[in-house]
């Protein structure tokens, strides 16, 4: 699978700040971030990937009512769908000092085009030694996915096909856009949500500079 060429018109420095739902200021956060002592700046992303895929659970994995959004919320409780996990992972590398934002995919539900389309989000993370961005996708894996840290070659959780309508959105968000966070501000019981909340496209380049 090769890597998409991600767009922004953005700097780097986008990518480094705080906000409503990627907090970093947070004690917890701040914490966490603390446990991530590795030599090297590109073994502290690996670790704190592998900490959110790994040790934050998927909301619809364990089946969990309540709805996470912001990044605190997401470390504090131990668990998010995509949207809520991106945001988390996000924050950690942001409160390193490592650039980081999301970007999405749209997937369809069950293999078909009947079956309708959903947004996945996953993250792009800026590797300074090699001055590029790849994605991460910290989703969580279980039967059928398997995501991984690579440089170079991407393993993600989903692979899209476009004869099913599937796309990989090229846009590097520096915020996730408002109709992610239109979603989870406007359910509160995580089932429903993610059986009929979803937002089943996005607007390619709807990122405010």
């Amino acid at each position: 699978m090769h890597a998409i060429t991600l767009q922004s018109t953005l700097s780097p420095d986008a990518y480094l700040q705080p906000s409503d739902h990627v907090d970093f200021h947070d004690r917890g956060i701040q914490e966490r971030i603390r446990t991530f002592d590795q030599t090297t700046e590109l073994e502290r992303i690996q670790a704190a990937y592998e900490f959110v895929r790994d040790e934050i659970s998927h909301s619809m994995d364990i089946r969990s009512p309540e709805v996470t959004r912001r990044a605190s919320e997401v470390l504090r409780q131990g668990h998010g769908i995509c949207y809520a996990k991106s945001h988390l992972l996000a924050a950690l590398l942001r409160g390193m000092g490592i650039p980081a934002g999301m970007c999405y995919q749209r997937l369809t539900w069950d293999d078909t085009v009947e079956g309708g389309h959903a947004i996945h989000a996953l993250n792009t993370v800026y590797l300074r030694e090699k001055d590029q961005w790849i994605r991460l996708d910290a989703r969580g894996n279980k039967e059928g996915v398997n995501a991984q840290f690579f440089i170079g070659k991407e393993q993600l959780a989903y692979t899209t096909r476009p004869e099913l309508g599937e796309v990989d959105y090229e846009t590097n968000f520096h915020e996730p856009p408002p109709a992610i966070i239109e979603a989870l501000e406007n359910h509160s019981d995580c089932m429903q949500m993610c059986a009929a909340g979803l937002p089943t496209e996005l607007k390619e380049h709807a990122q405010a500079e």
